[in-house]
């Protein structure tokens, strides 16, 4: 299975990138109200039951994610 993982930082946390970046944009001539910067991951992982989703929700919980810091989506990509 194909696993995508979007990365966003937690709502009301900074985020320095997001805040410098909308600032450069709005004196390059943008309006820009917000900007917030993630990743994504790609994941494929053998299997296709129940189990490999919830090994991939372990898997973002263990290390991909922060989960001090961070907010995490899985979604299934389809092929």
């Amino acid at each position: 299975m194909r696993f995508r993982i979007d990365i966003t930082r937690r709502e009301g946390l900074s985020d320095p990138e997001g805040v410098t970046t909308a600032r450069a944009l709005g004196d390059l001539g943008y309006d820009v109200e917000r900007v917030s910067f993630g990743r994504s991951i790609m994941l494929d992982v053998p299997g296709d039951d129940v189990a490999v989703l919830s090994d991939v929700d372990e898997m973002c919980r263990r290390l991909l994610a922060n989960p001090v810091i961070e907010d995490y989506e899985i979604s299934v990509v389809e092929e």
